[in-house]
C-alpha cells in the first residue's frame, strides 16, 4: 500500500477556492425564491466497514435520482468559438440535457471546446493546463477571439428570471494584450450586464466551479491524475466537493427552524383537501342542476298552455262581462220607459192631443237616434281600437323585418366578399388573407432585398401552418383566432418598419398584430410543460410547422402545447370537468370550435373555417348555396315588407275616415241632446206617444230575454274553460313544486359548496402567508449573516490599526478610563507648563470631546467581545458538523467506488485521512484473488484507467455541480474496460437524469444505444494542411487578467 504523504501547500488551491465559492454561495442559496432543496442524506455508518448489507444499501440511496428542478438551471445549451486556437469559427454546438458524447479527431476540436468552456465561464489561462495567457488562445493572424456560452436559467432556482429570462449568454471576447471583456445577455439578446461580479454571481449561484477538475477534467489534468503517485492530489480533488456539501449543510443548520416548513405543508394538506371537497360537492350539484334542467321544459310548455286556457277564460268573462252590461242598460232602459209611460199617461188631460203625440214621436224619434248615434260610436271606437293596435303590430312586424333584412343583407356582402376572395386564392393562396396580402408581402420582400429589414418579417402565420387532420381546422381556426392573420418580427426596428410598410396597404382598423419574437433556428423543447395526452393531440402536434420560428412564436403568445383538441363536444367535457384535467392542460377546443375550460363551456359562432379551410371548391360551393339561401329570405323578407307597408296604408287610410266619422256621430249627438232639451222643456206637459213607448218597451223585453240566454250559454262554457285551467294550473303547479324541491336540495348544495370554494381560498391564502413569513425569515438570516461579515472585516480593520500602534497588546492593571484621565492630566499640565496661560473654555471642550470618543470606543469593544463570543460559539458548532459530514461524504464515496470496481469483478479500498489531508486507493484485479492489494502503479494501462473513471463517478455520486465534463477519459483503456466504463456512465447518466454530462474522446461511439438522453455531437476532420496546435512555453507565465 502506498504511504501517506504531507499535502503540498500549493494543493490547497482548490481547497481554499471552494471554501471561498461555497462562503459566496451562502448569500444566495437562501434568497427568496431561489431556495435550494435539501438533501435527505442517509448516514447510516456502522464500525464495521466490510458490512455488505451496509454497503448495499448506500449504493442503492446514492443513485437516487436529484429533483426535476435541479435540471432547469446551471447546464450548457450551446457554445460557439471565433478565432479561438486554431478555429476561426467552430459552433454552434447545442448540448443535449442529460449525456452528450463529444466525438471528433484529434486537431478537431474538442480539447479547444472544453477549454473555451473554461475561460468563457471565467477561468484562468493557467487552469486549461495549454497555456499561460490568454492571448495564446487567438488563432495566429487575428487580434481578437470570441466564446459565447449559453446556461439555462429555468425553475424555481433560476437567476434573476423576470431580468434574463430562461437562459443567460455569456459572451467572453479576448483582446490582443491578454486582457477580456464580458457581456451578459438575456435570452432575447438585450445586454444585461458587463460586469465580471456578475458573473461571479451567477456561476455561485448555479454552484458551477470550473476550476474544479471534479466539473471540468481536461486532457492533461487527466493525464496526471492517471500517472499521480501523490495521495494528496487525490484528496484534494474530493475534499473540495466535500467542503461545498459541509458548508451547505451548516447554512440549513443555521436555519434550524423548520416550523415554517411543517405549516407550509399543513397548509398544503388542507388546500388539497378542500379542493377534493370541492369537487365532490361540485358533482353533486351538477347531478341537482340536471334535473332541474330535465324538469325546465316540462314547466315551459305547461307555462304555455296555461297562458293559453288563461286567455281564452279571460275572453269568455270579456264577453260575459259585455251581455251582463248590456242586460243591465236594457233593465234601465224598460224602467225608464215603464215611468215615462206612466207620466205621460198622468199628464194626458192637461195637453191638447195633436200637440202632446207630435211631440212625443218627435223626442221618442230623437232619442231612437240618439242611442243609434251611441251605439255606432262605441262600435267605431272598438274599431279604432282595432286599427290601432293593428297598425302598432304592423310596424313592429316592419322594424324587425328591416332588421332581419339588413342582418341578411350584411351576411350576404360577406359572404359575396369571402366568395371573391375564395375564388382568388384558387390562384393565390394568400389572398384568402385580403386581398391586399400579396402586393403587401411583395413589398416586405423588396424592402428586405433593399436592406430595410435585419431579417426578413414572417407572416401571415396562418399561411405557414398546415393542420394535419382536416376535421380540427375549425377547432385550431378558433384557438388561434387573430393570430393565423400576424406577422412575427425579430426586433423592434423591423417591427416600425413592417408598421410603415402596412399603413400603405391596409386600410385603418384593419391592420393585423405584430408580434415581436427573437428568430431562432430551434423549436423549443416542450416535453416538460405540454400535454401529453394518449387519445388527443395538442394544437402543436396536430400542426404541420416547417419553420420554427413560427412554432416558437404561437407557443409563446398561445401556448399551443397545453391546448388539446377533442372532436367530441362530450367527450371533450367528460376529459375537462368530469374529472381533474390532463397536466398541463390549460384549455381545449373541439371540432366545432367550442373552448372548454375545466369550469366553463364556450359555444363557437363559426360554423366553417376561413383561413385553414383546404377543399377550396367545397368552400365555394358551400359560399354559394349560403348566397343563393341569403338571397331567396332577402327577397322574401322585401315581399313581406311591401305587405306590411301596404296594409300599414290601408289600415291607416281606415283609421282617419272613422275618425272623421266619429267627430260628425258626435255632432249629430250634441244636435240631438239640445232638441230633445227644447222639447222637454216646453211649458206645456206634452203627452208621450204611449204606444210607441209600449212597443218599445216590448222589444226591449224580448232583448233582455235573449241577451239572459247568451249569458246562460257563456256562463256554462265559462264554467268549463275555469275547470280545464284549474287543472292544466295544478298540473303546472306540481311541476313547479318539482323544480323547488330541486332548487331547495340544491340551495344547500351551492352554499356548502360557496363554502368550500371560501376554504379553498383561505386554506390558499393561509399557505401564501406561511410561505411569505418563511421568505421574510430567511432574508433575516440572510441580513444577519451580512451583518456578521461586515462586522468582521470591522474588526479587522480596528484591530489592524491598533497594532500599527503597537504589535502586540500591553498588559496593564488600570482600566482604559483611568489611563485616558491620566493622559488628560498630563495634556493639560504640558499644556500649562508650555503657555502658562491657556484657555480653559478650549481645554474643557477638547476634554469632553476626547471622553466621547472614548465611550464610544469602550462600547464598540464590549459589543465586538460578546459578538466574537457567539461567533466562537457558532464556529465550534460548525466544526463539529463538519467533521460529521466529512465523514458521510467520505464513507459514501468509499462504498459507492468499492461498488463500481464488482461491476468487473475486482475490489478495492480508498482510505480518507482528513487529519493528514492525504487519500490512498488499492485495486485487487480479479485474476489475483489471493494476491494482496496494489496501488494504482502496480495495475496496467487499462485498469488504471478503470479503476480511474470508477473514481470520479464516485467523486459525482457526491457532487453537486450541474453538468460535469472530462476529455479523452477512454484513451488508455482497451475495448473490453471502455464498454464496461461506458456503461458505468450511461448508468450514472440514467440514475441522475437531471445532471448534464459532456464527455470528449476521439474514439467512435457507434455502439450506444438509441436514446433521447443521449446526444453524440460528431466534430468536423480538420483541414489536411493542419497537423498541430502551436502554442508558447507555459514557463512564460504572464499575468492572466
Amino acid at each position: 500500500m502506498l504511504s501517506p504523504r504531507k499535502l503540498k501547500p500549493i494543493i490547497f488551491h482548490y481547497f481554499n477556492f471552494s471554501v471561498l465559492m461555497s462562503k459566496r454561495k451562502e448569500g444566495s442559496v437562501l434568497t427568496p425564491g431561489s431556495q435550494k432543496r435539501q438533501r435527505k442524506e442517509h448516514t447510516a455508518i456502522r464500525s464495521d466497514e466490510s458490512d455488505e448489507e451496509e454497503t448495499l444499501e448506500f449504493s442503492a440511496s446514492s443513485g437516487a435520482p436529484s429533483q426535476a428542478s435541479d435540471s432547469e438551471v446551471g447546464i450548457i445549451e450551446s457554445i460557439q468559438l471565433k478565432n479561438f486556437m486554431c478555429h476561426s469559427n467552430l459552433g454552434p454546438f447545442q448540448f443535449g440535457s442529460n449525456l452528450n458524447f463529444v466525438v471528433g479527431t484529434n486537431g478537431s476540436g474538442k480539447s479547444s471546446v472544453l477549454t473555451a468552456l473554461i475561460v468563457g465561464l471565467g477561468g484562468k489561462a493557467t487552469a486549461t493546463n495549454r497555456c499561460s495567457s490568454l492571448k495564446m488562445f487567438i488563432q495566429k493572424g487575428e487580434t481578437s477571439a470570441d466564446i459565447s456560452i449559453t446556461l439555462r436559467n429555468q425553475g424555481r432556482d433560476a437567476y434573476k428570471p423576470e431580468l434574463y429570462g430562461t437562459s443567460i449568454t455569456v459572451n467572453q471576447h479576448i483582446n490582443q494584450d491578454g486582457s477580456r471583456t464580458c457581456k451578459l445577455k438575456s435570452k432575447s439578446g438585450t445586454i444585461i450586464s458587463s460586469k465580471k461580479e456578475e458573473l461571479i454571481g451567477i456561476l455561485d449561484h448555479f454552484n458551477i466551479q470550473v476550476d474544479n477538475p471534479v466539473s471540468v477534467l481536461t486532457q492533461e489534468m487527466s493525464k496526471q491524475f492517471l500517472q499521480t503517485k501523490n495521495e494528496g492530489d487525490k484528496y484534494k480533488v474530493s475534499e473540495m466537493e466535500k467542503e461545498v456539501e459541509l458548508l451547505k449543510e451548516g447554512v440549513r443548520a443555521e436555519e434550524g427552524n423548520t416550523e415554517l416548513l411543517q405549516k407550509v405543508e399543513e397548509c398544503q394538506e388542507k388546500v388539497n383537501e378542500a379542493e377534493k371537497k370541492y369537487k365532490a360537492i361540485q358533482d353533486k350539484l351538477i347531478t341537482v342542476s340536471e334535473e332541474a334542467q330535465g324538469l325546465h321544459p316540462q314547466c315551459i310548455s305547461l307555462k304555455a298552455e296555461v297562458q293559453a286556457k288563461r286567455k281564452a277564460v279571460n275572453e269568455a268573462e270579456i264577453i260575459y262581462n259585455r251581455s251582463k252590461t248590456e242586460l243591465k242598460r236594457l233593465e234601465k232602459d224598460r224602467e225608464q220607459l215603464h215611468k215615462q209611460i206612466e207620466e205621460l199617461k198622468s199628464c194626458a188631460n192637461q195637453v191638447s192631443e195633436p200637440e202632446k203625440l207630435e211631440r212625443q214621436r218627435r223626442i221618442a224619434y230623437l232619442r231612437e237616434q240618439l242611442k243609434a248615434f251611441h251605439d255606432e260610436e262605441v262600435m267605431i271606437g272598438q274599431q279604432l281600437d282595432q286599427f290601432q293596435q293593428a297598425i302598432s303590430k304592423c310596424r313592429e312586424d316592419h322594424s324587425r323585418l328591416r332588421r332581419e333584412s339588413s342582418e341578411v343583407q350584411q351576411a350576404l356582402d360577406a359572404h359575396q366578399k369571402q366568395l371573391r376572395d375564395l375564388k382568388d386564392s384558387k390562384t393565390n393562396a394568400l389572398k384568402r388573407f385580403g386581398p391586399y396580402v400579396p402586393a403587401f408581402l411583395e413589398a416586405v420582400e423588396v424592402a428586405h432585398k433593399q436592406g430595410r429589414f435585419r431579417k426578413k418579417p414572417l407572416g401571415p402565420l396562418g399561411a405557414l401552418i398546415h393542420p394535419k387532420d382536416p376535421e380540427l381546422n375549425l377547432a385550431i381556426e378558433c384557438c388561434l383566432k387573430s393570430a393565423l392573420q400576424a406577422f412575427c418580427c425579430d426586433n423592434h426596428s423591423d417591427e416600425r418598419t413592417l408598421q410603415s410598410l402596412m399603413s400603405k396597404y391596409y386600410p385603418r382598423g384593419h391592420r393585423p398584430q405584430i408580434i415581436v419574437h427573437k428568430f431562432q433556428n430551434k423549436i423549443y423543447d416542450t416535453s416538460q410543460r405540454a400535454v401529453h395526452h394518449p387519445e388527443f393531440p395538442t394544437v402543436l402536434t396536430a400542426l404541420e410547422i416547417e419553420n420554427p420560428v413560427v412554432a416558437n412564436c404561437l407557443i409563446d403568445m398561445r401556448g399551443i402545447e397545453t391546448v388539446l383538441l377533442i372532436k367530441d363536444s362530450r367527450r371533450a367535457r367528460e376529459v375537462m370537468q368530469c374529472s381533474r384535467p390532463p397536466r398541463n392542460c390549460r384549455e381545449a377546443f373541439t371540432a366545432a370550435g367550442d373552448q372548454v375550460f375545466e369550469r366553463r363551456y364556450y359555444s363557437s359562432s363559426f360554423v366553417r373555417p376561413k383561413f385553414l379551410s383546404q377543399d377550396v371548391e367545397a368552400e365555394i360551393s358551400h359560399l354559394n348555396k349560403e348566397i343563393e339561401n341569403k338571397r331567396a329570405q332577402l327577397t322574401a323578407s322585401q315581399q313581406r315588407l311591401h305587405s306590411i307597408e301596404n296594409e300599414i296604408r290601408q289600415n291607416e287610410d281606415h283609421l282617419y275616415g272613422h275618425r272623421r266619422h266619429q267627430k260628425q256621430l258626435q255632432a249629430k249627438i250634441k244636435t240631438a241632446n239640445a232638441e230633445i232639451a227644447d222639447l222637454e222643456n216646453v211649458e206645456e206637459h206634452q203627452t208621450a206617444d204611449i204606444h210607441i213607448l209600449q212597443e218599445e218597451a216590448e222589444e226591449n223585453k224580448g232583448r233582455i230575454e235573449s241577451v239572459k240566454q247568451d249569458m246562460q250559454l257563456q256562463s256554462r262554457e265559462m264554467e268549463e274553460l275555469k275547470n280545464n285551467l284549474q287543472a292544466a294550473e295544478k298540473k303546472l303547479e306540481e311541476v313547479k313544486e318539482k323544480i323547488h324541491q330541486v332548487e331547495e336540495i340544491a340551495g344547500p348544495i351551492k352554499a356548502e359548496l360557496n363554502q368550500a370554494e371560501s376554504e379553498v381560498e383561505n386554506s390558499k391564502r393561509h399557505l401564501q402567508h406561511y410561505e411569505e413569513k418563511q421568505r421574510e425569515h430567511v432574508a433575516c438570516i440572510n441580513k444577519h449573516k451580512n451583518l456578521l461579515v461586515s462586522k468582521e472585516k470591522e474588526l479587522e480593520e480596528k484591530t489592524a490599526k491598533a497594532r500599527q500602534i503597537f504589535s502586540e497588546p500591553i498588559r496593564v492593571s488600570r482600566t482604559v478610563k483611568s489611563l485616558d484621565a491620566e493622559m488628560n492630566r498630563l495634556r493639560e499640565k504640558i499644556n500649562l507648563e508650555s503657555s502658562r496661560h491657556g484657555n480653559r473654555e478650549e481645554i474643557i471642550q477638547q476634554f469632553q470631546h476626547a471622553k466621547e470618543r472614548y465611550e464610544d470606543a469602550s462600547n464598540t469593544v464590549k459589543n465586538l467581545r460578546r459578538f466574537i463570543g457567539l461567533l466562537d460559539a457558532v464556529m465550534v458548532e460548525r466544526l463539529k458538523m463538519y467533521r460529521q459530514f466529512l465523514k458521510t461524504l467520505s464513507m459514501r464515496c468509499r462504498l459507492h467506488f468499492e461498488h463500481l470496481l464488482r461491476v468487473r469483478g475486482c475490489s478495492g479500498h480508498i482510505k480518507f485521512d482528513h487529519k493528514n489531508e492525504t487519500l490512498s486507493i488499492t485495486v485487487q484485479p480479479r485474476e489475483e484473488e489471493r494476491a494482496a492489494r496494489s496501488d494504482l502503479r502496480s495495475l496496467s494501462g487499462g485498469e488504471r484507467s478503470f479503476s480511474t473513471v470508477c473514481f470520479i463517478l464516485s467523486l459525482w455520486n457526491i457532487s453537486e455541480s450541474p453538468f460535469r465534463c472530462m476529455d479523452e477519459f477512454d484513451v488508455y483503456m482497451d475495448m473490453v474496460n471502455r464498454r464496461i466504463a461506458i456503461d458505468m456512465i450511461l448508468e450514472r447518466a440514467d440514475f441522475q437524469p437531471y445532471r448534464q454530462f459532456i464527455l470528449f474522446t476521439p474514439l467512435s461511439m457507434s455502439s450506444l444505444p438509441t436514446s433521447p438522453h443521449i446526444h453524440i455531437l460528431r466534430m468536423p476532420d480538420p483541414p489536411r494542411d493542419q497537423r498541430a496546435l502551436t502554442f508558447q512555453n507555459r514557463n512564460n507565465r504572464d499575468e492572466d487578467q
